[in-house]
Parts: structure tokens; sequence; C-alpha cells
């Protein structure tokens, strides 16, 4: 059906799928799990990974878990969502010359466009073309029929999204989803950025589920968890 990639790019370390016995791994593990945990009442099943600002974790944060779920059987839509400064094409080594926004701006359907990753159960859709309005593309009729259509073919989408702090598109986003994340970076974000950031992701029908804390050295090794 589609065809697998073979390579990822190193720029952004995938550690659930590079060493999935990995200490960084069973965070991302935990983080999955307590994701599951948080679902007792109500199916969490499209999930917007976004941060206060660029730079703290989130891309990667988004991909990881995508493979953590898709390692447990799961079959994942991971969704490039920021429209403005995309990068799951580039961390999973696959073409972007048509993607979400082509669907959006009905150019091309779903199927069409849809790649397997080098991970069994993982499907990327890539950004596509940068468009001049990616606000009004995420909250249009039709990205809503996306996700619709999605819902009825993958078990978990998850939407890597732009900084909330930046622009609007994380909020739009939200709107569409069962639940949100929230990525912080130790030592880099401010108290005032992650309580701005997350007054503003609850304003409208958003669930915050939790929040990341990103590169937390620990004091006893040298890995970096996620939490």
């Amino acid at each position: 059906m589609f065809k697998r990639k073979k390579m990822f790019n190193n720029q952004r370390l995938l550690v659930a799928d590079l060493n999935s016995k990995s200490p960084v791994f069973e965070s991302y593990r935990t983080l999955r799990t307590n994701i599951q945990f948080a679902s007792v009442d109500q199916e969490i099943k499209k999930i917007v990974i976004t941060s206060p600002k660029p730079g703290e974790g989130k891309s990667t944060t988004v991909a990881n878990l995508a493979i953590a779920f898709a390692q447990q059987g799961k079959k994942v839509l991971l969704i490039d969502a920021d429209l403005r400064k995309p990068t799951v094409a580039n961390t999973f080594s696959l073409p972007n010359t048509s993607g979400l926004t082509n669907v959006l701006s009905r150019q091309s359907n779903l199927e069409q466009v849809v790649q397997q990753s080098a991970v069994e159960n993982l499907y990327i859709l890539t950004s596509g073309p940068l468009p001049p309005n990616p606000s009004e593309l995420l909250g249009s009729n039709s990205m809503k029929e996306l996700v619709s259509k999605a819902e009825n073919e993958f078990d978990i989408i998850l939407f890597d999204s732009p900084p909330v702090l930046a622009v609007t598109d994380a909020q739009v986003l939200t709107n569409l989803s069962d639940g949100t994340i929230l990525v912080v970076r130790s030592g880099s974000t401010d108290q005032d950025a992650a309580k701005k950031a997350k007054d503003l992701l609850q304003v409208g029908n958003s669930r915050l589920l939790g929040v990341v804390l990103n590169s937390k050295k620990q004091k006893q090794d040298q890995y970096y968890y996620y939490y």
C-alpha cells in the first residue's frame, strides 16, 4: 500500500525506535500509559502536542509518543499541523511535496498523501506546501472533515502543533481534539510563559491532559528523562 521508509533523520533523536529498552523510552511509555489512564471516562483518540514557545521539545515529544503508541499495536496517524515551521517530514526522512495543505485545499484526498513510516503501524501526514493562511486552514470545514475521516481509519491521531504563545493555531486545533499536552523545557521555559500557555489552552473547550517536563537531567546518571 504505502512504501515504508528505512532511514530517519539524525537531527531529531527518535529514542523510542532506536532503543526500546532505554530509560528515555520508559518515560515515553509512562507518558503513553498516563494518557490511557486519563481516558477512563472519555475516549482520548485525538491529541494535540504543543509548547509555550519554540525550541522546547514538542516535536521530539510527539514523534516519540507516536512511536510508543505504534509499538503498542495502535494504528497511529501523526499529523504535522505546524504549517509555519514543519519538522515531521525531516524527522522521518519523508518527502513533503504534498500533505495536509493539499487535502485542506481539496487538491488531494487523505489516502493519496498519507505515508507509512519505517515504524510498523505509524503513518505520517506531512504539512505539505506552506500556506499564507495557516489558522484559517486549520479552522476550516475541510480540516473537520479530514479529522472525522481519520478517526474512522486510525486508533490514535497526534497533532504536532505550533507553539501556543506564538500563534493561535494551537487553540484552533484543540477544538478538534480530545485533549492537549503541553511540553516545557527544564531550565528554559519560564513559569509565566508556562502559566500563560496553560490559561490560553483552557480558554475554550480544550482538556489539558498534562505537562511534559523535557530535558530534566538526573543526578544519578547522564540520561535526560521526559515526564
